[in-house]
C-alpha cells in the first residue's frame, strides 16, 4: 500500500494487486489487533533494533523516517499515541484505523485496486515496473505463503532460508502449564547455550500453555531461533524474577516476610512476594517441604530460594511455528538488491521490498518502519523510471 502510494505520488499510473478479498490482512492483526505502526525512538537508534542487515536500511529509513511515517498519517487524519517503550499506536487502539487511512489515500490518489488476484507469473503483468510486496512465511492465512521468494528465485535471487522469528518458545518443563496466562512485567530474562550467554534483557514476559512468550521472549528468539533449530540440545531461559534486588536485599525480605508469618506453613508464606499463580510452582522446585512452618526454616533453604527467585529455569525445547510468529527471519539476499531503491539488481524495474527480504527487526513497530520505509523508497524509485 505504501509503496503503490509513493508511486502515484510521484505521478505514476498504478495498479495494487492483492489475493485476499481486502488489502491490509496482515496489517489488521498486528500488535494484537491495534497495530504497532513504528517506534519513535531516535533514528539512529533505530538501527540497534534491527538484527538482520541493519546497513542495509540506512538509506530507505533515512529517506522515510518513523517521523515521516507519523507525519504522513496524522497529515492523511489518523490521529497516533506513544506507549511505553515509544511504541506508535493508532490513538484509537484498531488497527482497521490504520488500514482505512490507507485505503483513503489510495482512493485520493486514484490507484487502481484489483482484489482476490493471485499472481503466480510476474511476466504476465503487462507494467513499466513491479514492486513485489508479498512478505514472508509467517500467518501464511494472511496470504504470506512465500510467492515472493519464487518470483525472486525465478530471475537468479538467492534465498536465505525463511525461519519463524518473533516467535514464542515451547518448554519442555511441565510445569510451565499451570503458570499459563501467568503475564510478569519487570523481569530479567537470560538464554543460554550449555552454559554461554546469548541474549539477555529486560522486561515483560506471559506464560502459555506450553512454553513463554511476551515481548522479551519474541525478541530473544529473534537471536536464537537458527541455532535452536539447529541443535536443540542445551538452551535454558533463566528468570530473574526479582532483578531490582540483589541476592543480599532479597534475602533479606524473605527473611523479613517469615518473621511476619512465622506461623504459617511454607505454602502459605509467599503471597507478598509473588503472584499467587507463581508460588505452588516455586514451592516445588525449592525442595522446601510446603508444611514446614517458615520459622524452622533454615538458612540454607532460604538462600536457595532466593537463588531460584534469581535464576528460575526454563528448559527451551523448540520455538513454536510459523502460524504463532510475527515475521520472518531470511528472505531474498540483499547484497543483489539496491539499498537506495530496492529494486533488483538482477532484473531491471523489478523492486522488493518488506518482509520478503532478508532484513527482521526486534518487536516493538520496527518491522512495519522497514515495510513503510523500503515501499515508499521502492514507489517513488520505480515511479521515475515509468513517468
Amino acid at each position: 500500500m505504501m509503496a503503490a502510494i509513493a508511486a502515484a505520488r510521484e505521478g505514476a499510473d498504478v495498479t495494487l494487486i492483492e489475493k485476499n478479498e481486502k488489502l491490509g490482512k496482515k496489517l489488521y492483526i498486528t500488535g494484537k489487533g491495534r497495530c504497532n505502526l513504528t517506534n519513535s525512538c531516535d533514528v539512529a537508534d533505530f538501527f540497534s533494533n534491527v538484527v538482520n542487515n541493519s546497513k542495509f536500511l540506512y538509506s530507505a529509513v533515512y529517506s522515510f523516517t518513523n517521523k515521516d511515517l507519523c507525519d504522513f498519517f496524522e497529515a492523511a487524519g489518523l490521529k497516533l499515541k506513544e506507549e511505553r517503550g515509544n511504541r506508535m499506536f493508532p490513538a484509537s487502539d484498531k488497527s482497521s484505523d490504520v488500514i482505512k487511512t490507507l485505503e483513503k489515500v489510495i482512493r485520493e490518489e486514484k490507484i487502481h485496486v484489483k482484489l482476490r488476484t493471485k499472481v503466480t507469473d510476474l511476466d504476465a503483468i503487462k507494467a513499466d515496473a513491479i514492486i513485489v510486496a508479498t512478505g514472508g512465511i509467517t500467518y501464511p492465512s494472511t496470504g504470506s505463503t512465500g510467492d515472493g521468494y519464487v518470483f525472486a528465485k525465478n530471475v537468479g535471487h538467492e534465498i536465505v532460508e525463511p525461519v519463524a522469528a518473533l516467535v514464542p518458545f515451547i518448554c519442555k518443563d511441565t510445569f510451565v502449564r499451570d503458570l499459563e496466562g501467568l503475564s510478569l512485567r519487570n523481569v530479567a530474562a537470560t538464554v543460554t547455550k550449555n552454559g554461554k550467554e546469548l541474549y539477555n534483557s529486560f522486561g515483560e514476559m506471559l506464560f502459555t500453555h506450553d512454553g513463554v512468550s511476551g515481548p522479551i521472549i519474541l525478541s530473544a528468539s529473534s537471536i536464537i531461533t537458527r541455532k535452536l533449530n539447529k541443535d536443540n540440545t542445551g538452551f535454558v531461559l533463566h528468570l530473574d524474577l526479582k532483578p531490582a534486588l540483589d541476592k543480599e536485599i532479597l534475602n533479606a525480605r524473605i527473611l523479613r516476610d517469615f518473621e511476619e508469618q512465622k506461623n504459617k506453613e511454607f505454602k502459605n508464606a509467599l503471597g507478598k512476594l509473588l503472584p499467587s499463580k507463581l508460588v505452588p510452582v516455586i514451592v516445588k522446585l525449592s525442595g522446601i517441604d510446603p508444611y514446614k512452618k517458615v520459622n524452622v526454616i533454615t538458612k540454607q533453604e532460604r538462600l536457595a530460594l532466593t537463588e531460584l527467585l534469581k535464576d528460575f529455569p526454563l528448559q527451551i525445547d523448540r520455538c513454536a511455528d510459523v502460524n504463532q510468529a510475527v515475521i520472518t527471519s531470511g528472505g531474498i539476499n540483499i547484497k543483489k538488491i539496491d539499498p537506495k531503491t530496492m529494486e533488483s539488481k538482477l532484473k531491471k524495474d523489478l523492486y522488493f521490498v518488506g518482509e520478503v527480504l532478508d532484513v527482521d527487526a526486534f518487536t516493538g513497530g520496527f518491522n512495519l518502519q522497514i515495510a513503510f520505509s523500503t515501499g515508499w523508497a521502492a514507489g517513488k524509485a520505480a515511479a521515475k523510471g515509468t513517468v
